[in-house]
């Protein structure tokens, strides 16, 4: 009798198959190189944060006339004031312990401590609110604790506070560093002597510091509150203050020490104008729209390279000035010898370097009216009034001087048309129109 007589089954039914569960497949970790098997299997196949040791270390070989062993030696630290021997493992090298100093020593730092003889105190250091007995206890807690002034306030034999403990402090040492200099002059760079100690100061700062510390998130939130419609009024005032000061009016007479406020006379001479511009009236209407923008803007930064400033003032100039204009400036520097940009770009150079660019305009400008003049000369020499096209060279001008008399010009000729001409004319052969010519004429 077997289960399935048991269940009632026929024996010859087949077994339902079952599904078989997937297993999760696992994730394939490779051994990291520089550490072995068992370290790896006892971490867990995690791999350290950082190699003790680097796996190039690992595979150098020792050279074979070194015989390297470990041995249990005693050794000296200067660090230490007593006479406590200490062991440790040292490796010896070919039978040759290593000499010296203890390895770790160099990190045993400590702090100099200004030390007064009893004389020094009662010429430099009498103080009603102290005694020698404190003063004393105090620097040699300074000596122990290496200038931690919350332990030394801890162990401090009166109720000092930690103020008051660097202010003792700080005064002792700064009267003695003065009291032992040959000169004022050899100390003016010491801290102590640079930067005194200001207990009020100080104090004020922890009372702040604390404050804020305290604070909750409905104070912080209404602090913020504060300081932005602060700094919208302080932005809305320097708005008016420059439209303010870009209205005011520049002097002419403005010396090197305006010479950034002062922008360049523009290629805006037109060659139809017959008045010569001098160079005062140029260098007084100098100030132009885009040069008030450009010192607004300048005077918003606060804070600004002096050769930003410049390359602004030249942009601002020459945005009036025409392409070519600015070309034949630039071109006019560097036939000089000048720099487009000053290599060192102080106050007085950069004014000197605008100059130089406003003169040069103005030289531009006078050369064009130059030329202009010269042609406009030579036009009125070369051609007079008798050779013009309008009037035949065989016949004189002869003007009516008759009183209310009138004379029809050549224009107003032009403006009559065919047919509309005078009611009586001169002659028979101005009132028919010239005949076109023929194939046969030619």
């Amino acid at each position: 009798m077997d289960a399935k007589d048991i269940l009632g089954l026929p024996k010859n039914s087949l077994p339902i198959p079952q599904e078989k569960k997937s297993r999760p497949p696992k994730d394939s970790q490779r051994k990291p190189d520089g550490i072995s098997r068992e370290v790896y299997a006892l971490t867990g196949g995690l791999a350290p944060l950082m190699p003790a040791i680097d796996s190039s270390q690992l595979k150098k070989q020792p050279p074979k006339d070194e015989k390297i062993t470990w041995q249990w030696l005693p050794f000296t630290n200067s660090a230490r004031k007593d006479t406590l021997q200490l062991y440790h493992w040292v490796r010896v090298v070919n039978g040759v312990p290593p000499t010296g100093d203890y390895s770790f020593a160099k990190y045993n730092k400590s702090v100099d401590i200004v030390k007064y003889t009893d004389e020094e105190y009662e010429k430099y250091l009498n103080d009603p609110g102290w005694t020698k007995e404190e003063t004393d206890q105090l620097f040699d807690l300074c000596q122990r604790f290496d200038l931690r002034f919350i332990v030394i306030a801890d162990r401090f034999s009166s109720s000092r506070t930690v103020e008051e403990l660097k202010d003792r402090y700080y005064s002792v040492c700064r009267a003695i560093v003065v009291a032992r200099a040959p000169a004022l002059g050899d100390i003016s760079g010491n801290p102590l002597v640079k930067e005194p100690y200001n207990v009020s100061q100080e104090i004020e700062r922890k009372r702040a510091l604390s404050m804020v510390l305290s604070q909750t998130k409905h104070q912080e939130r209404k602090d913020a509150e504060v300081l932005a419609e602060a700094k919208r009024i302080t932005e809305s005032r320097m708005a008016a203050k420059v439209a303010e000061e870009s209205e005011l009016p520049v002097p002419s007479n403005a010396g090197p020490e305006s010479a950034e406020r002062a922008s360049f006379p523009g290629d805006t001479v037109s060659p139809s104008s017959n008045v010569q511009l001098p160079s005062a009236t140029i260098a007084s209407s100098a100030l132009t729209a885009d040069n008030a923008s450009t010192l607004a803007s300048l005077r918003m930064l606060r804070v600004y390279l002096r050769t930003y400033a410049l390359d602004q003032m030249v942009q601002a100039a020459s945005s009036s000035a025409g392409l070519r204009t600015i070309k034949r400036v630039e071109q006019t520097l560097q036939e000089l010898g000048v720099n487009l940009k000053p290599r060192v770009p102080t106050k007085s150079v950069c004014a000197e370097h605008l100059e130089l660019r406003k003169e040069i305009l103005t030289l531009l400008n006078l050369q064009k009216q130059l030329q202009y003049k010269e042609a406009e000369g030579s036009s009125f020499r070369d051609c007079s009034y008798a050779d013009t096209p309008s009037t035949p060279k065989d016949r004189t001008f002869v003007p009516d001087m008759s009183f209310g008399g009138e004379r029809v010009g050549k224009r107003d000729q032009k403006r009559k048309a065919p047919g509309r001409l005078s009611d009586a004319p001169s002659s028979p052969a101005q009132s028919k129109r010239p005949r076109k010519l023929k194939a046969s004429d030619l």
